[in-house]
């Protein structure tokens, strides 16, 4: 899509587009980018999950095999006075795995650094192509999607690391199917019904994978994914006001498809918890960037997905530092939730993964930090009270609390002024 349209889409003026892009999208399914389309809980251990019997479900793509293994203790209100955590969402877009090894390569970062995240799996990645007529898009001719079909190996190779993503305490959301993000098919014009067609369809394709594909060999998932999926993240970031009543019908607990956020304290809107994606410093740049890989490249290539290879280690140190800037501003500050969106993309040479790869060895180890999943952070909210959260909502961007934690979180009174570090929003 280009620029202009991303503009008109996102109504959002050429300004704002300077300094935050717009989401991205994921590969076409066949290896090539497609940018144009679119105190302390204990983490994860780091050996593998005992397999467990499986009591399957429908037509045996998935099954229940208990409660998911390598969660945190349950989470419990802050004690009165007490520093908040700061929680940081690494999440990733699509999630299926092209054959460039990256969905393993972070489960195996995560494991090591004892993190959750949040994998918004495409719907389509498990339908074979050959099988495309199956999906009815709103707005679009039968079987299109503005991201291509995965190869069979492809569509093997997803549902292996889904499986274990899940069982390693990852959480499974949506990031629907075909991804339409231009033109009157545009996500931004479907109606609620419209979405309901699409998260019907997503569903079906991951809990009928099996009877899709004709494949025996493969164990089911090991979720039921009606309850699993309680969040998403739409098509760049578009038309999810009309999403938000079917998602609420459905029981689902947050989105995260608001674009332009800011590092506060999350709200609900429209029944759900609000986790947008949010503009963080952009080091050497006069303005700020949305925390997304996407939203990087093309703020540093124009949208190349290829860009010149002299410029890649100055781009890939900027990038790491932006969301290390980001992570810094909250921590020292407010501590407000960062949520860090990404690709399984090699952009640029792959300088975005390494910057992500980057982020999470330095943020992990700090005291305080949990590397954990959207539903994983909106269990912790759900359980605290709302006068807290008031307080916690009531500091601004890079907005430290006047006479600490122990005065703003423990009832008494509190000045109105507070001191920020250089150089932030407020």
């Amino acid at each position: 899509m280009r620029d202009l349209d991303r503009r008109r889409a996102m109504g959002v003026g050429a300004g704002a587009l300077a300094a935050f892009g717009l989401a991205g999208c994921s590969t076409d399914g066949k290896g090539a980018a497609a940018a144009d389309r679119g105190g302390k809980e204990p983490g994860p251990t780091k050996s593998r999950p005992a397999a467990r019997p499986a009591r399957t479900i429908g037509d045996g793509s998935t099954s229940y095999t208990g409660k998911q293994p390598h969660q945190p203790p349950a989470p419990v209100p802050l004690e009165p006075g007490q520093t908040p955590p700061q929680f940081v969402v690494f999440s990733w877009d699509g999630a299926g795995e092209v054959g460039n090894g990256l969905f393993p390569r972070f489960l195996d970062l995560a494991r090591e650094h004892e993190a959750h995240m949040t994998f918004f799996l495409s719907g389509i990645y498990l339908l074979p192509e050959a099988k495309k007529r199956l999906y009815k898009p709103p707005n679009n001719a039968v079987g299109a999607s503005d991201i291509g079909y995965l190869k069979d190996e492809n569509i093997r190779l997803t549902l292996k690391y889904v499986d274990r993503a899940w069982r390693e305490g990852h959480e499974i959301g949506t990031h629907f199917n075909g991804h339409f993000c231009a033109g009157r098919g545009s996500v931004a014009h479907w109606t609620p019904a419209q979405w309901r067609s699409e998260i019907r369809q997503a569903k079906d394709f991951v809990t009928r994978w099996r009877t899709h594909t004709g494949w025996d060999d493969l164990p089911p998932l090991p979720f039921d994914y009606e309850k699993e999926l309680v969040g998403s993240r739409t098509p760049c970031l578009l038309g999810r006001d009309a999403l938000l009543p079917a998602a609420r019908a459905l029981g689902w607990r947050y989105d995260s498809s608001s674009p332009g956020g800011t590092q506060r304290w999350p709200v609900k809107r429209g029944g759900l918890w609000d986790l947008p994606l949010q503009a963080i410093p952009f080091p050497g740049r006069g303005f700020e960037v949305l925390s997304m890989d996407y939203n990087l490249m093309v703020n540093q290539s124009g949208n190349a997905t290829n860009g010149p290879v002299r410029h890649r280690a100055r781009w890939r140190e900027q990038a790491t530092d932006a969301f290390l800037a980001g992570f810094r501003r909250a921590y020292e500050t407010n501590r407000a939730p960062l949520f860090i969106g990404n690709h399984f993309e090699q952009w640029n040479g792959g300088i975005y993964m390494d910057a992500v790869e980057n982020a999470v060895k330095r943020i992990a180890g700090h005291k305080d930090v949990r590397l954990v999943s959207f539903r994983q952070l909106v269990d912790w909210l759900d359980v605290q009270p709302p006068a807290v959260l008031d307080r916690l909502r009531a500091l601004e961007v890079g907005q430290q609390p006047a006479g600490g934690w122990r005065t703003h979180l423990a009832g008494t009174p509190a000045t109105t002024s507070a001191t920020r570090t250089p150089g932030t929003r407020g």
